[in-house]
């Protein structure tokens, strides 16, 4: 297919209530399942083939013959969750994966648990030895009495339930549904034996798609009121942005822009921004700015407005005073995230663009004299980079400097561009000098679990949901020795991905890491490896990188074009420090 998986395609069956299955037709669960996902607009499913997991295999198969659905098979369990991931970020719809019993269900657990700390909706399905096989040490037994994956899927996901009878399939399957859409966000799980997959279904599909992904608005008149107290008589106020701004990031800058207000983002948020945007003071937080640094350490403003963020640790310099204390007013439209933020002046509840709407509407913009930030020297003199940062950025060095390349990247890639930046270096680099101008949050990084890995796969997915859409994975040569084989999906699929690899032979965060704590240089070691000549021998364009000449020569629009993907190794400077001193020092305090 072509063309992104959107809500806008919702067919009518999609959001009426119309029957599907007829009295000739023998609707099964499996297909009970499939027809679900169709209404709600997913077209792909993400997993591994495996014997009990079969019945769900020959549903999709069935499918696929009306075009409603297809299977996309990954080369490790792993890889299919973190594909249901990026299919979820650029469809915004849930996305689906699926594994067979024993390993293959433990296999999706650390893809699992990265959408749970991000936020993600995925419904996971495993599947179980047919019910009458429990606890007889059955091939694969991961039912309660053997190795327990229920269990061990609990504390990584929203709804978590083994379906023990057929006539809890439909509803199951509701809530689990249902689960995953409701803020906040994140993966459930169906463990659904092998036998009943294949029950026949005592009834037909009648979805009311948006009954299932609605988003209820919430409101907090109380808090609202003394939020507007507050702005009316604060005098310097400083916006701060975390990753869940997702759904009210235009209204919120237009808040900004309409009352002069500087804001900063943490290094997840600042991919729903335009970097370039004269208001914006930089990332604070894990490798981020000297000028957000210093807006927030010289405590010159009345009040903090940190919206839409958990306050974890890489957003917030390692829970710093200077943030949090009593200036802070915490805006979310998920409760649960104010448990980290007991000290502020102010909790406010709301969903964001009603709520940043209400606040340009009712508040009245001050006069130049009375405006909620006064230029101070901070503001004037400091630049996003320094002076040193942006000679390296601008360095034609060699070996080539990770600093030029990220700079680089930012500057000639298209604005619709998605980037996935994988853990690792990537993160610091990409975090202080890829600065990029849309707010609509295609650059993507996932710091909630910090999978190594997690960028191929979810490159991968996004693109499945939108082959038209150009995809780069920026990742590292470590990361990609754990989990390139996934760039096979993108080739058997014929998406023109680009897998950018950050060659240095080490695993850099760790090899720097340890020298900026003082620790023993041990384990970071890579051997040196020809990622180019490894992709040519899968059938797969390999380009290598050594300069800066070669960096600018690339043709990344005739790349997008192609009819499959390509691997560009780049050789980066392995001696290059990345900006990530703060996080070091973290870790050397273990407060």
């Amino acid at each position: 297919m072509s063309g992104i998986e959107t809500d806008s395609e919702l067919s009518p069956a999609s959001s009426n209530s119309d029957s599907v299955g007829t009295e000739e037709e023998i609707l099964l669960n499996s297909d009970l399942l499939v027809e679900y996902l169709h209404q709600l607009n997913v077209r792909h499913i993400f997993g591994v083939p495996g014997g009990a997991i079969e019945p769900l295999f020959d549903a999709v198969a069935r499918a696929k013959k009306k075009e409603h659905m297809d299977m996309v098979v990954a080369r490790h369990e792993g890889g299919a969750a973190f594909m249901a991931d990026g299919y979820a970020r650029e469809a915004n719809r849930l996305g689906v994966c699926c594994a067979t019993t024993g390993p293959g269900a433990t296999n999706l657990l650390t893809g699992v648990a990265s959408a749970y700390a991000d936020n993600i909706p995925m419904l996971v399905i495993t599947a179980q030895t047919a019910l009458p096989k429990f606890g007889k040490q059955a091939l694969q037994d991961s039912s309660c009495t053997a190795i327990d994956t229920v269990g061990i899927f609990r504390h990584c996901t929203k709804f978590n339930t083994l379906i023990s009878h057929p006539d809890q399939f439909e509803h199951k399957l509701i809530s689990a549904i249902m689960a995953a859409n409701t803020p906040p966000r994140g993966p459930t799980h169906l463990s659904v034996p092998s036998d009943i997959f294949n029950v026949a279904s005592p009834s037909v599909v009648a979805v009311r798609a948006d009954n299932l992904q609605h988003v209820f608005s919430i409101s907090d008149p109380v808090s609202f009121n003394k939020l507007k107290q507050e702005l009316n008589t604060a005098k310097k106020v400083v916006l701060f942005l975390g990753d869940n701004c997702r759904q009210g990031s235009e209204q919120i800058l237009q808040f900004a822009e309409k009352f002069e207000i500087p804001f900063i983002t943490g290094p997840m948020g600042k991919r729903w921004i335009d970097e370039d945007h004269p208001l914006y003071c930089g990332v604070f937080g894990f490798s981020g700015h000297e000028k957000a640094r210093k807006l927030v350490l010289e405590q010159q403003f009345d009040l903090l407005l940190a919206v839409g963020t958990k306050l974890g640790e890489l957003g917030t310099n390692g829970w710093t005073p200077s943030m949090l204390n009593e200036k802070l007013i915490h805006i979310d439209n998920v409760a649960q995230n104010f448990t980290r933020s007991s000290m502020a002046r102010l909790h406010v509840l709301g969903a964001f663009p009603q709520l940043f709407l209400k606040l340009s509407e009712e508040l009245e913009r001050k006069a130049h004299s009375e405006r909620w930030w006064v230029n101070s020297a901070t503001m004037d003199t400091l630049r996003l980079l320094t002076i040193s940062e942006l000679e390296e950025a601008h360095s034609d060095a060699y070996p080539l400097k990770p600093q030029r390349l990220f700079y680089h990247l930012g500057q000639i890639l298209d604005n619709e561009t998605r980037i996935f930046i994988d853990a690792g270096n990537a993160w610091s680099w990409g975090t202080h000098y890829m600065r990029r101008r849309d707010n609509h949050g295609y650059y993507r990084i996932a710091m909630g679990f910090g999978s190594m890995g997690w960028a191929i796969g979810a490159s991968v997915g996004s693109q499945v949901a939108n082959p038209d859409a150009p995809h780069l994975c920026i990742t590292g040569d470590g990361s990609y020795l754990m989990s390139g084989q996934e760039i096979t999906v993108a080739q058997q699929q014929g998406l023109p991905l680009i897998m950018m690899i950050l060659n240095d032979s080490s695993l850099g965060m760790v090899r720097h890491g340890q020298m900026m704590g003082g620790a023993e240089p041990i384990g970071f070691e890579l051997p040196q490896i020809d990622f180019a000549l490894m992709a040519e021998a899968m059938g797969i364009d390999g380009i290598r990188v050594n300069t800066s000449e070669e960096l600018e020569a690339l043709n990344f629009p005739a790349l997008f074009q192609k009819k499959g993907p390509t691997l560009i190794d780049v050789r980066i400077d392995p001696t290059e420090v990345p900006p990530m001193g703060e996080r070091v020092k973290g870790l050397a305090t273990q407060d």
